[in-house]
């Protein structure tokens, strides 16, 4: 029997978060021990390479840290699956992110969060501070909001990437692939079923999409999304013109029946066990709603599961 997930990650993660005082620091490269050493870190040194930099602006990706250096910028609309906690409540995931960064990636990250959720402030902003980095990862922006902000800074000429469409739909794809090879399946022959339909989702759908999956159905709080339904923003009127062929219309629950695939990037607790058992033989079940997920990995086996992927690292087969 597996071993449960232990419960006591939140009074254990707030200790820590209390003693350290932030996850992140700020260490100089250059020690200053003469009156030399703090000639060539700062003036007058300094002014030579200020000019350089100034004559070639590529040069600051060479003699300044900004080609290892980006900013993980937030305004706390959709933070993890607890929703809109604003700019002060998305700062320790910002500072958790850009641990990441540096702990796997040995990339530098600084984490920015903004009080303002207007799309014309974020964009302005993160124009503003563009200079100072060698790329921009946009973090818990709500839908459709994400949508438009990302596009429009695409021409910063530095990398924007919103994580929560793209770092979501490559591992999401990944895990479908993965998942299908092990229960003897083939994309384009799958009935997908998603329950989400915010950035993660749509961009996991085109992803999925583009490799070749033919039968996918995305379901929001407000039930199936289908071309004609009235209520849908533009993002989701796009992707209701590649999916649900059928129109069908309901909820998750009525979705669900026959589905080879459960894609989940919602809220916790809309799938139960009996949702899992009237999916197809050999089902995927892919719950990844954080903190706490669609439906329990124990639940979903319990359903008749073949393969469950999860979203948490205490969970077994994170994505």
């Amino acid at each position: 029997m597996a071993t449960p997930p232990r419960d006591d990650y939140g009074p254990r993660s707030i200790d820590l978060h209390r003693r350290l005082k932030g996850k992140l620091s700020v260490s100089s490269r250059v020690e200053l021990s003469t009156t030399d050493d703090l000639s060539l870190a700062y003036t007058p040194g300094v002014g030579a390479v200020s000019s350089a930099i100034a004559d070639d602006p590529e040069l600051s990706y060479e003699l300044t840290g900004r080609g290892n250096t980006i900013a993980v910028v937030s305004d706390g609309s959709a933070v993890l699956g607890l929703g809109n906690l604003g700019a002060l409540g998305a700062m320790p995931v910002m500072e958790g992110k850009c641990v990441l960064f540096k702990e796997l990636g040995g990339i530098d990250a600084i984490p920015l969060v903004l009080d303002t959720q207007d799309i014309d402030e974020l964009v302005a902003t993160v124009r503003a501070i563009a200079p100072s980095f060698g790329g921009i990862n946009l973090e818990d922006i709500s839908a459709p909001r994400c949508f438009e902000v990302e596009e429009r800074l695409q021409d910063l000429g530095i990398p924007v990437f919103h994580d929560d469409q793209h770092g979501t739909s490559i591992v999401v794809l990944a895990a479908v692939l993965n998942a299908l090879k092990v229960v003897g399946k083939r994309l384009d022959a799958v009935k997908i079923v998603f329950s989400g339909a915010g950035a993660g989702g749509i961009a996991s759908a085109n992803m999925l999409l583009e490799a070749g999956a033919a039968n996918m159905t995305l379901v929001d709080s407000q039930g199936a999304i289908y071309e004609g339904r009235d209520d849908l923003n533009e993002a989701k009127r796009q992707i209701a013109k590649l999916t649900n062929r059928e129109g069908a219309a309901g909820s998750i629950h009525d979705a669900i029946e026959g589905a080879d695939v459960f894609i989940g990037l919602s809220m916790a607790g809309v799938l139960g066990r009996e949702d899992v058992a009237r999916m197809a033989k050999d089902s995927v079940v892919i719950a990844m709603a954080n903190p706490v997920p669609e439906i329990m990995p124990d639940e979903a086996a319990a359903g008749g599961a073949a393969v469950i992927g999860t979203g948490r690292s205490d969970f077994p087969n994170q994505v």
